[in-house]
């Protein structure tokens, strides 16, 4: 009888925790499955969003090859959509980056690809390769625009920027040249001769020419 007992009280004090404490497991279930189905409900939906704006990705690209009377319109819808919809995304970057190059190139709009290329800088900001090419361009749609100190700004604003040295102090040479220092561009075009050895024979070296500056200088 002392086992009986034993037992009884053993399942009175498992019905006594549970009226006490029942409710609250049952809460915390609740919570650790709400959570394990919100998170793979999160995941689908990221790979959705990102299979839709690589879609769109396409898109923009096929119109950006075919440049008939709609692809212009074609790139800047996507582009727009992109920018909307998946700001975060690398797709949208990119999709600017060539919406800022129709806008400079066919549209004649360097404020617009100064827009285009500004927004794609702030989100490739933490993308260090990406955010050099960015700003390239940004530096010379603000030069098409004879913002100067805007472009030579920008192209100050460049970190870790060795890869880009020679590219960005020959930019730098085109916008001090358009901005009437010809001393300025010169030391910068001399400076990018030496970071680029390959660029002693291109278009550089006829940049340097033009300021009087021979191969031996």
């Amino acid at each position: 009888m002392a086992e009986l007992r034993t037992d009884e009280e053993q399942v009175e004090a498992i019905k006594q925790w549970w009226k006490n404490n029942g409710s609250s497991l049952m809460i915390g279930i609740g919570a650790a499955l709400a959570i394990v189905f919100g998170w793979q409900a999160w995941q689908n939906q990221q790979a959705e969003q990102r299979t839709e704006a690589a879609s769109q990705f396409v898109t923009l690209m096929n119109a950006f090859g075919t440049e008939d009377e709609t692809s212009a319109d074609t790139i800047a819808f996507v582009a727009k959509t992109l920018r909307d919809d998946h700001a975060d995304s690398a797709y949208a970057v990119y999709a600017n980056l060539m919406l800022a190059r129709v806008q400079l190139m066919q549209n004649n709009d360097a404020e617009g690809a100064v827009e285009s290329l500004q927004w794609a800088l702030d989100k490739a900001v933490e993308t260090q390769p990406l955010a050099l090419v960015v700003r390239s361009r940004l530096a010379q749609a603000q030069m098409a625009l004879e913002d100067y100190d805007s472009a030579l700004a920008t192209i100050d604003g460049a970190k870790d920027s060795d890869a880009f040295g020679a590219r960005f102090a020959e930019l730098r040479g085109d916008i001090l040249l358009a901005k009437g220092d010809q001393a300025g561009a010169r030391d910068a075009y001399l400076a990018a001769r030496e970071q680029g050895e390959e660029n002693r024979n291109g278009v550089l070296q006829l940049k340097l020419a033009d300021l009087g500056v021979g191969g031996d200088a």
